[in-house]
């Protein structure tokens, strides 16, 4: 049985990366190609809030749905075929991006416009990989052929589905991914250079991967209840006020996010996760209590969102140098460039699929 209530999630969280980004544009701490707008303002303050919560879920969040849908796609169309899909539609779409969309971006961003194009030819031309926000499907081909290996050399066998994981299973994940989180950032450097990816999420995004693998055999997606979400939904509407509050006084201290090892990262390791959950299990609840029906307008955009995802860097770069000139307060640019960036970037990845090419790819 197909879960409907997946379309819509995939469509928001599409819309959410948007938004991410557009909040780094205007002052939100974090990588993008173009940033337009100083971090010391009280607006920027509070869209590093945000930002910091999306961070904290919707990368994870696709990757819990990938997990998800890995088992069955796999078992549906064999180990070689399975293998054969995703170099095709997680491969070339890296290629693309990293050799011709990346590039662009760059040119947009630092020829401050479409003046770039002879500076986009050059780097075309004289190869410089970008890979931005494609880290996740860069991440996610890594995954997918780990998952490949596993089944060749330990197949799977028949087992009794297993209920929801208990609440201690789920805080105990919480505290180990918070742990790893903290590692990778203090073993490995956090300015890699890499728009849009932050390397502590890492750690969450595996463990998503992996849970959602399991819980497709059992079931656990659709069988998330009030018991299960309501805890994590109390611990997300303590955590982020809390989070804002310790960003504040970590910041009259003159500690930021990215600043190294703090009180503000040991809090922001463990935040990250409890947030995640708390989103990610309210949101469970909701979409299959009342989304999980068919309905042709988000079946057609879901279709559309791995197109959003993978076009909207130059969209929204685009965008946004051509608004600095409006005399606009930054959240209200924030937000005219979230809407502006969602909707041409939909229409854009609609029209590219229109090809039969690029609609076997995207």
């Amino acid at each position: 049985m197909r879960a409907y209530f997946l379309d819509r999630i995939r469509v928001i969280l599409t819309i959410l990366v948007i938004a991410h980004h557009s909040a780094i544009t205007y002052g939100a701490s974090g990588q993008w190609f173009v940033r337009l707008s100083p971090g010391d303002t009280p607006a920027a303050f509070g869209l590093t809030v945000f930002a910091a919560l999306a961070q904290a879920f919707v990368i994870g969040y696709f990757f819990l749905i990938a997990g998800y849908l890995t088992p069955v796609s796999y078992d549906r169309k064999g180990r070689a075929a399975y293998s054969r899909d995703r170099l095709l539609r997680l491969g070339v779409p890296i290629l693309v991006f990293g050799l011709v969309i990346g590039p662009l971006t760059v040119a947009i961003a630092e020829a401050r416009g479409f003046g770039g194009l002879s500076h986009w030819i050059a780097l075309v031309t004289h190869p410089r990989f970008v890979v931005g926000p494609m880290w996740f499907v860069l991440a996610l081909l890594v995954f997918s052929l780990a998952y490949i290996a596993r089944r060749r050399f330990v197949p799977i066998r028949p087992r009794p589905r297993l209920p929801v994981p208990p609440r201690f299973t789920w805080f105990a994940a919480a505290f180990g991914v918070g742990l790893a989180a903290l590692a990778i950032r203090w073993l490995a450097p956090r300015d890699i250079g890499i728009p849009g990816f932050e390397i502590g999420s890492l750690a969450a995004s595996a463990f998503l991967f992996v849970a959602g693998c399991v819980g497709e055999r059992h079931g656990w997606l659709e069988r998330i209840k009030r018991r299960h979400a309501l805890p994590w939904l109390v611990a997300l509407a303590v955590g982020v006020p809390l989070f804002a509050l310790v960003l504040m006084a970590s910041r009259a201290h003159g500690v930021d996010l990215g600043s190294g090892f703090s009180f503000l990262s040991l809090f922001q390791a463990f935040w990250e996760p409890v947030a995640a959950w708390g989103v990610i299990a309210g949101s469970l609840w909701y979409a299959v209590l009342r989304w999980n029906m068919p309905d042709r307008r988000w079946t057609y955009l879901a279709r559309q969102s791995y197109g959003v995802f993978i076009l909207h860097p130059p969209v929204l770069v685009a965008t946004a140098l051509l608004m600095e000139p409006i005399p606009l307060p930054s959240p209200v640019k924030f937000l005219l460039l979230t809407v502006l960036g969602t909707t041409l970037s939909f229409v854009l990845a609609a029209a590219f699929r229109r090809i039969r090419l690029v609609r076997a790819v995207i």
